[in-house]
């Protein structure tokens, strides 16, 4: 395992290494989650789990979910030293109101019903609990890479914030991430992804699912230059420059923070 001081922990020896989108989302949500409290934290679709990593250390009493066996295990490798660390395959009975705050990175627009799964996290909250989640942004925007990862849906601001409210929750801070670098990164993906799916025996999509959350075969290759100082630089300055447009509509994804009513 490596651990970068801007990115934050990788395991190229296993094929997972943080995608320049997942960086820009982790930028803002490490920002928003130094504004909670410290308490007993679930993530569900923890994928690799390198965002468990950061939150334990960060002074969470961290969980996570996620149904993909490869992914758990590459999770539990990456957190072998976070203490305390659990990872469910399903959810357990005793959950009801058990959690102070609820994560869910890029997982909503994979769920079918996703009110039902908002309704359902909203009852593992305790009254007053945080709620942060991201799902990718605008309609107009569906490609084959949405294809690929097994997507039902992207999402516009008000049809969000509309199904976050009907569900029970307050939404507080509403952000569209992303802008500039992931608008031009994501039709060089797309083109990635539509290739592959051409060449490969097709998949249905809850066997895409299980795999989006780790499947880094562009990025590894591209890893080592990301990773460079010259990267890292490039990066940073992509993070500053993102924040001038959060209250716009000009990112790919969005990020919500919410309260449980």
């Amino acid at each position: 395992m490596h651990i970068h001081p801007v990115y934050g922990i990788s395991a190229p020896e296993r094929g997972w290494v943080p995608a320049p989108r997942y960086l820009l989302r982790r930028d803002r949500v490490l920002r928003l989650l130094a504004g909670l409290p410290a308490g007993r934290l679930l993530e569900i679709g923890c994928g690799s789990g390198a965002l468990l990593y950061d939150m334990a250390r960060s002074g969470f009493h961290v969980s996570g979910l996620e149904q993909s066996a490869e992914a758990r295990d590459l999770a539990l490798y990456i957190n072998r030293e976070t203490r305390g660390l659990q990872i469910f395959e399903t959810p357990e009975k005793d959950w009801g109101s058990a959690f102070d705050h609820v994560l869910s990175f890029e997982v909503l627009e994979h769920i079918e019903d996703d009110a039902a799964a908002l309704q359902q996290w909203h009852s593992w909250l305790k009254p007053g609990g945080h709620l942060l989640l991201s799902v990718p942004a605008h309609r107009s925007r569906w490609s084959a890479s949405d294809e690929w990862a097994g997507h039902c849906r992207r999402y516009e601001r008000q049809g969000l914030l509309d199904l976050l409210r009907d569900c029970g929750f307050s939404p507080q801070v509403v952000q569209c991430y992303g802008f500039p670098l992931s608008n031009l990164i994501d039709p060089f993906r797309a083109i990635y992804h539509g290739r592959r799916l051409r060449r490969s025996v097709m998949r249905d999509r809850a066997d895409c699912s299980l795999r989006s959350g780790i499947e880094r075969s562009l990025e590894t290759k591209l890893y080592p230059l990301e990773a460079s100082l010259p990267g890292t630089l490039c990066m940073q300055f992509f993070f500053a420059l993102q924040k001038l447009f959060l209250n716009t509509s000009l990112g790919t994804g969005f990020i919500a923070l919410c309260t449980r009513q």
